[in-house]
C-alpha cells in the first residue's frame, strides 16, 4: 500500500474528530479520478507519479492526466494560494498578511512609487492586486516552460522558489510534463484541498441536531411522532461514540457488484518457505505420475486430463461469480465482523416492531417475524481503496466502508442497527426518474432462470434501474433514459446474466387527459355558429353509438344503469386546471397519510399525525382552494370524495349528489365524526373502487389519466333489503383493486384494506338471508363496473388528448451549428424556451422540451449533424398535452379546403396513440385500400 500501512489507517479511523467525508461530484471525464488521485497520494498510499494514471480501462476515453494536474493546480489551490502568496509577499514587501489576506481578493492595485496598496483598480486602469502577484507570477512560469523554452529562466525560478525537481524532468521533450512537476511541488493540488476541507467541512462529531432529525424521520413524520425508544437514539447520533455501550447505527446508500477475484480473501497472498517446499514436493510427484502415466499407456492419461480440463471448466463460471458489497457508514458504535445485527429496511416501522418485540431484544435472540426486519450476521467489512478492498475486523464511528454478505437481506438501501428501535434512514432520492421501458427475455428459453437471477443483480447494483414483473409473465426493465437503457443491457449480458438477450423496443408511457372545448378550429378560425352545429351533429353521431342503457346529454353528463336495475349514476368529466393538476403530483405523501387517516376512522381506530403534518395538509387544502376558482369549482375543495389513481394519483371524484353528505377526505383537519348515516353509504367504496379502475386505465389507449375531475351528480338506488344484506357478505372480494404495478405496493395494499374495512361494517349491520340471489352478481361489483363505465364514457364525451411524458435537453453548442442544432430539435418535436451565450467563451447554451419517445437516437444524431460540437444534457421534466387531437376530422369548409375530405395528413397524437394500442393488442383503425382492382396512378402530380 505504499507509504502507509494498513495498521496505521486503521489508527486513524479511530479518531472520529480529524475525519471528513467528501464527496467528488463532477460529470463525465471532468477529472474526478486525477483529483482523487492527487489527495490519496498525497497521504502516500499511491505514488505522485502515477496521479490520475491508474485508473480501468473504460476510464481512459478522453483522459488527459497531465492537463487534469495542471488545470487542477490552477484552479483548485485558489484559497490556499491567496494565503500562500500572502505569506511570501509578507516578508517581501513588508505588508501584514492580515492586511494582503483582505486585499489580494478585490479592487485593489499596488501603488509602486508610494509602497502602499490603494482601492479604485477597475476606475484608474490598473492591474488588480491578484493579478500583479499571483496571476502574473504563473503566467511568467507557464510562458517561459511551454511557450518559450526558456531553460534558464525555468531553472532560475526553480532555485528561487526552493523546488527540487528531477533532471529528467527538466530534460523532458514534452514541456507539459516539467510543467507538471514544477506546478505540482509549487502549487499541490492537496493541499488546497485538504486545507480548505479541514477548515470548512465538519467532522462526523459536529453533526448538528437539525440533520439527525431530518435523518430519523422518514417521508412526512416528523421526529416528535416517533417512540420514545427511537427518539433517545438522537443522543447517540450527536455523541458519534465509539464506546462498546453505544448502538450500532449504520446506513446503506447502495449495493455494489464486486467480482469474486477481487476480494481480499480470495487474492494471491506470498507463500512461505514451508508452504513453497510443499508445493515443489507436490509438482515433483505430478511429474513422476505423469511419466509413469505416459509408459505404460497415452489413453488413460490423456481421459484423466481431459476429466480435469472438464472439471476445471465447470467451475470457471463459479470462479467469476459476482460479489455483492453494501457502501455504507457508521453513524455510532463500532461496527465488528461476525456482529449480529437488525438489517431495516426503508418501510421498516419501529413502533410496530416495539410492541411486537420484548423489551431489551438482541438480534442475536430467537424472535418473532417483524414486517421489513430481518436479523444477520456481519460477514465482512472491507476498507474502501478505490477499486481494491482490505479486510477489516472492525470500523469505528464516522467511517465509510464496505460491507460484505449482505445481498440476500438488502435490495437497495437498508439501515443497520443493534436497537430494533432506530428508525430506518431517508431513501436516496435521484433526480433521473426512470421513464423507459423494455420486456427482457433469454434468447434460448431454456435460460430463464438465468435470466432473473441476472435481473436481480441488476436491481441491486444499479439504485436508478427497476425490475418489474407484468401480470402478463414479462420481466421489464424501467431505465432513466436510452443510455441508461443500453449499460444495464450490456450489464445484464456481460456481467450478471452472461447470456444472449433480446430487448423489445422501449415502452413509453402517456397519460390520457380531457380539455376545454377549443375556441378555434385547425386553421385558426373563431368556431362560429355552422361549425358548432356541426360539432353538434356529430356528438349526436357519436351518441348512437354508446350501448343500450347509456346516456349522455349536450353537457357531457353520461347517466348509466346498473344491469340489474337497480341503481343509476350520473358522471361528468371536467379537465383540472394544470396548477392542480402540479400540486397533486409534488403532493403524493401528503394524500396518502390522508388516505390512511381515513382507512383508520373507517375501522374506528386512531392514527397520530403530528402538528407540522396538519398544517402542510392543511396548506394543501388552501393551494387547492385558491386555485380552484369559478362558479363551477365552488366548494368543490370540500366535496373531494377520493384521488386516483391508487387513492393518490392527479385526478379526482367529487361528490355533487345532491343531499349525500360522506365523510371528507380532510377529516384528519376536521377530527369531527360522521353523525348521519345514508342507506347507500354502505355502498360508497363501490364508487370510489370504480374510479380508481377507470383513472388507472383510460378509454384512449388504456394509459392512466391525469389532470381529470369526474363529477358524480346523481346517484339513484332502488335496494331490497334482502338483495342488500346478501350483497353486504360479498363485498369483501369484489371492492379490491388488483394489485397492478410493483412500484405501488403500499397504495394497493391501502387500497384493498379499505375495502375489506367496508365489508367488515357492512357485515356488522345485516346477516345473510341466503334469499333473492342477483342473476347478475353481487351488487357492488355491479357498481363498480357501472360507475368505471360511467367515468370512460364521460371521458369520451369530453375533447381528449394524450400528454406525452417530456424531457428538459439542455444543449452546449457554438454559433456555427446552432442552426443545425434547432433543425435537429424541430425534427423531433423539440421545443426551444431558451439561448443564452456563456459569458466568456464563444459557446451557446440552449433550453429546450422534447418528447421522450422521440429521444431515442437524439444525442448521436446532434452529434453528427454539427460534428462533436453540440452535446445534449437529457432529464426527464414533467408531463406536456399534445395538442392535436386524435380523432379530429374535418367539419368546416376551410379545413375541407386545407386538409381535404379524408384529413390524412400526419397526426402525431395519432400515432402516438395507435402505436400504443398496436403494442398491447388493442383495435387500431387503420384504412384499407377499397377498390384494389382499379388501376393506381404510379406517376406523381407535380
Amino acid at each position: 500500500m505504499g507509504h502507509t500501512s494498513l495498521e496505521k489507517i486503521i489508527a486513524l479511523q479511530k479518531k472520529t474528530p480529524h475525519i471528513r467525508n467528501l464527496c467528488i461530484l463532477a460529470h463525465v471525464d471532468h477529472g474526478k479520478t486525477t483529483l482523487a488521485d492527487c489527495l490519496v497520494a498525497s497521504n502516500g498510499i499511491i505514488s505522485s507519479r502515477l496521479a490520475g494514471k491508474v485508473s480501468g480501462p473504460t476510464e481512459n476515453y478522453q483522459l488527459l492526466a497531465n492537463n487534469s494536474l495542471k488545470m487542477f493546480s490552477f484552479i483548485i489551490f485558489f484559497y490556499y494560494c491567496i494565503h500562500q502568496f500572502a505569506e511570501m509577499y509578507s516578508q517581501k514587501m513588508g505588508i501584514r498578511s492580515s492586511v494582503l489576506l483582505k486585499t489580494l481578493w478585490g479592487d485593489f492595485y499596488l501603488n509602486a512609487k508610494a509602497k502602499k496598496i490603494m482601492k479604485g483598480a477597475q476606475s484608474k486602469g490598473k492591474k488588480p492586486l491578484f493579478v500583479q502577484l499571483v496571476l502574473d507570477n504563473i503566467w511568467s512560469m507557464y510562458d517561459a516552460v511551454v511557450t518559450r523554452r526558456d531553460k534558464e529562466k525555468v531553472e532560475k525560478m526553480v532555485t528561487s522558489l526552493g523546488l527540487k525537481v528531477m533532471s529528467r524532468d527538466l530534460r523532458h521533450s514534452d514541456p507539459k510534463v516539467l510543467l507538471s512537476a514544477i506546478c505540482s511541488q509549487w502549487l499541490p493540488v492537496s493541499q488546497a484541498v485538504l486545507s480548505m476541507v479541514c477548515e470548512k467541512l465538519p467532522s462526523p462529531a459536529e453533526i448538528s441536531a437539525e440533520r439527525v432529525e431530518k435523518l430519523m424521520s422518514v417521508g412526512a413524520r416528523r421526529f416528535d411522532s416517533l417512540p420514545e425508544q427511537t427518539q433517545e437514539l438522537k443522543k447517540a447520533f450527536l455523541d458519534c461514540s465509539a464506546d462498546e455501550t453505544a448502538p450500532v447505527i449504520v446506513f446503506v446508500s447502495k449495493m455494489f457488484a464486486v467480482d469474486s477475484k477481487a476480494l481480499p480473501q480470495n487474492k494471491q497472498r506470498p507463500l512461505t518457505q514451508e508452504e513453497i517446499a510443499q508445493r515443489r514436493e507436490q509438482a515433483r510427484q505430478r511429474h513422476a505420475e505423469r511419466q509413469a502415466a505416459n509408459q505404460s499407456a497415452e489413453s488413460p492419461g490423456s481421459a484423466d486430463t481431459g476429466g480435469l480440463e472438464i472439471a476445471e471448466f465447470c467451475l470457471l463460471p463459479e470462479d467469476n461469480k459476482e460479489h455483492f458489497v453494501a457502501f455504507a457508514r457508521v453513524y455510532s458504535g463500532v461496527l465488528r465482523k461476525g456482529q449480529k445485527v437488525f438489517v431495516l429496511g426503508p418501510k421498516y416501522d419501529p413502533s410496530l416492531a416495539l410492541r411486537a418485540l420484548p423489551e431489551g431484544c438482541s438480534a442475536a435472540d430467537v424472535l418473532p417475524s417483524v414486517p421489513h426486519m430481518a436479523c444477520c450476521t456481519v460477514d465482512s467489512l472491507y476498507l474502501l481503496m478505490g477499486r481494491e478492498l482490505e479486510e477489516l475486523d472492525e470500523v469505528p464511528t464516522g467511517n465509510v466502508l464496505g460491507i460484505g454478505g449482505m445481498e440476500e437481506f438488502i435490495l437497495k438501501s437498508a439501515t443497520i442497527s443493534t436497537s430494533p428501535s432506530c428508525p430506518p434512514f431517508t431513501p436516496l432520492n435521484f433526480e433521473a426518474t426512470p421513464i423507459v421501458r423494455v420486456a427482457v427475455e433469454p434468447k434460448h428459453p431454456s435460460e430463464m432462470p438465468k435470466l432473473v437471477r441476472g435481473m436481480r443483480l441488476l436491481n441491486q447494483a444499479d439504485p436508478c434501474a427497476e425490475v418489474l414483473i407484468q401480470e402478463t409473465g414479462e420481466h421489464v426493465l424501467v431505465t432513466a433514459g436510452e443510455v441508461h437503457l443500453q449499460r444495464c443491457l450490456d450489464d445484464l449480458r456481460e456481467r450478471f446474466a452472461k447470456i444472449e438477450i433480446s430487448a423489445s423496443k422501449p415502452i413509453i408511457p402517456f397519460r390520457e387527459t380531457v380539455i376545454r372545448p377549443p375556441k378555434v378550429d385547425m386553421v385558426n378560425e373563431d368556431m362560429g355558429k355552422q361549425q358548432k352545429v356541426a360539432v353538434i351533429h356529430q356528438v349526436k353521431e357519436e351518441q348512437t353509438k354508446y350501448p343500450e342503457g347509456v346516456q349522455v346529454d349536450s353537457t357531457g353528463l353520461v347517466t348509466l344503469t346498473t344491469p340489474n336495475k337497480m341503481a343509476t349514476v350520473g358522471v361528468r368529466a371536467i379537465p383540472l386546471p394544470e396548477e392542480v393538476t402540479r400540486l397533486l403530483e409534488d403532493n403524493v405523501e401528503l394524500i396518502r397519510t390522508m388516505e390512511q387517516f381515513s382507512l383508520f376512522a373507517w375501522e374506528d381506530k386512531t392514527l397520530d399525525i403530528n402538528q407540522k403534518i396538519l398544517e402542510n395538509i392543511q396548506e394543501f387544502k388552501v393551494k387547492l382552494e385558491s386555485n380552484l376558482q369559478g362558479r363551477k369549482w365552488r366548494g368543490a375543495v370540500e366535496r373531494i370524495w377520493a384521488f386516483g389513481p391508487r387513492r393518490c394519483g392527479p385526478n379526482i371524484l367529487l361528490n355533487s349528489v345532491e343531499g349525500y353528505r360522506r365523510p371528507s377526505v380532510w377529516q384528519c383537519l376536521e377530527r369531527e365524526k360522521e353523525t348521519e348515516k345514508a342507506e347507500i353509504r354502505d355502498f360508497d367504496n363501490s364508487i370510489a373502487s370504480g374510479f380508481q379502475l377507470a383513472t388507472l386505465s383510460g378509454p384512449m389507449c388504456e394509459e392512466p389519466l391525469m389532470g381529470v375531475c369526474f363529477s358524480v351528480e346523481t346517484w339513484d338506488m332502488k335496494l331490497s333489503a334482502p338483495l342488500a344484506q346478501q350483497d353486504s357478505i360479498d363485498e369483501d372480494s369484489q371492492t379490491a383493486e388488483p394489485n397492478i404495478d410493483n412500484q405501488n405496493e403500499s397504495s394497493d395494499t391501502h387500497e384493498t384494506n379499505a375495502s375489506s374495512a367496508s365489508s367488515n361494517r357492512s357485515r356488522s349491520g345485516a346477516e345473510a338471508t341466503g334469499s333473492s340471489v342477483d342473476c347478475y352478481g353481487p351488487f357492488s361489483g355491479q357498481l363498480i363496473a357501472a360507475m368505471k363505465e360511467a367515468c370512460r364514457y364521460a371521458f369520451q364525451a369530453k375533447p381528449q388528448r394524450l400528454m406525452a411524458a417530456m424531457y428538459t435537453c439542455e444543449i452546449m453548442a457554438t454559433a456555427e451549428v446552432l442552426g443545425r442544432v434547432y433543425a435537429v430539435l424541430s425534427k423531433r418535436e423539440g421545443r426551444v424556451l431558451q439561448e443564452e451565450m456563456k459569458e466568456g467563451t464563444d459557446m451557446f447554451i440552449i433550453k429546450a422540451v422534447l418528447p421522450v419517445a422521440e429521444s431515442f437516437g437524439f444525442a448521436d444524431e446532434i452529434r453528427k449533424r454539427t460534428s462533436g460540437l453540440a452535446s445534449p444534457q437529457l432529464v426527464f421534466s414533467h408531463w406536456e398535452v399534445i395538442s392535436s387531437d386524435p380523432f379530429w376530422v374535418p367539419t368546416t369548409e376551410e379545413e375541407y379546403l386545407h386538409f381535404g375530405e379524408k384529413a390524412d395528413s400526419s397526426n402525431q397524437a395519432l400515432k402516438y396513440m395507435n402505436a400504443v394500442r398496436r403494442r398491447k393488442g388493442l383495435y387500431v383503425e387503420e384504412k384499407i385500400v377499397e377498390h384494389a382492382e382499379k388501376q393506381r396512378t404510379l406517376s406523381k402530380n407535380k
